[in-house]
């Protein structure tokens, strides 16, 4: 049977939930990702990786949240880029609610945001507390809420086997090894190797400025070069962020391995 939410039909989704099925909720955004690849990485990564750890756990994959907080400069090249398309925070941490009492009402006690855009992390945070407290007051409070972003669960090992070369760090990966490597492995047919910017990685400063200064961020919009990137990289990518994320999952949620 799929794990996403929205090929099953009604009776089989309240059948799982029935069953004490954790709900993950993938969080992306429509954001620049070069000249090789769509706006939509965020969202079919985040899709497709809570994906693979709701089959580890016996899970279920909502609907993505599609569109994301605001680009920011130092991580995803900033708003101001073409067709980058976001939310604004009280927007998104409002949909992140509403979603946490929707999925209480269905009748889950257990909820996952698996992140796929870095922007989002706080408005997540925010949204799922704010759920929680409403929840209180109306005397519910066994719902259990887990915020996670699929890269912090790539260790320092796999770090060191697939950036041999050297690790720029996650804030300069925008567009480069990790998504390109990933889009490579799940979505090659949407990925164009010949339009990567190999530049060395962007150099910004350690402070915010508004107005943005559209000079500061590299011409490709990616803060770093994905020509390193492969498909292979990208499995082991998957399998690694995903086993992690049900580790997390099972260790929270007191599940057992599926």
């Amino acid at each position: 049977m799929t794990v996403y939410m929205e090929e099953m039909d009604s009776f089989s989704f309240a059948e799982a939930i029935a069953g004490g099925a954790p709900v993950l909720i993938p969080a992306g955004s429509i954001e620049q990702h070069g000249r090789h690849m769509p706006l939509q990485v965020d969202t079919l990564l985040s899709r497709t990786i809570a994906g693979e750890t709701a089959a580890r756990v016996g899970g279920i994959v909502s609907a993505p949240i599609v569109y994301g907080y605001k680009s920011q400069q130092r991580s995803g090249g900033g708003n101001h880029l073409p067709g980058t398309t976001s939310l604004d925070g009280d927007v998104l941490t409002a949909i992140a609610k509403t979603l946490v009492l929707e999925f209480a009402r269905h009748g889950t006690h257990q909820v996952a945001f698996v992140n796929g855009h870095f922007e989002n992390s706080q408005f997540l945070y925010e949204g799922a507390d704010l759920a929680l407290r409403e929840l209180s007051r109306g005397g519910q409070a066994d719902l259990r809420i887990m915020l996670l972003s699929y890269w912090d669960f790539v260790d320092d090992a796999t770090i060191a086997e697939l950036y041999p070369e050297g690790f720029t760090g996650w804030d300069l990966e925008h567009g480069g090894v990790l998504e390109t490597s990933l889009m490579l492995h799940l979505f090659p047919d949407q990925v164009d190797m010949t339009k990567v910017d190999d530049a060395p990685p962007a150099v910004l400063p350690n402070y915010d400025v508004l107005p943005v200064r559209p000079e500061l961020t590299p011409a490709s919009g990616c803060l770093s070069s994905g020509r390193n990137a492969s498909a292979e990289k990208g499995r082991i990518l998957l399998d690694r962020a995903s086993a992690g994320m049900a580790d997390a999952i099972l260790t929270e949620f007191g599940r057992t391995r599926h």
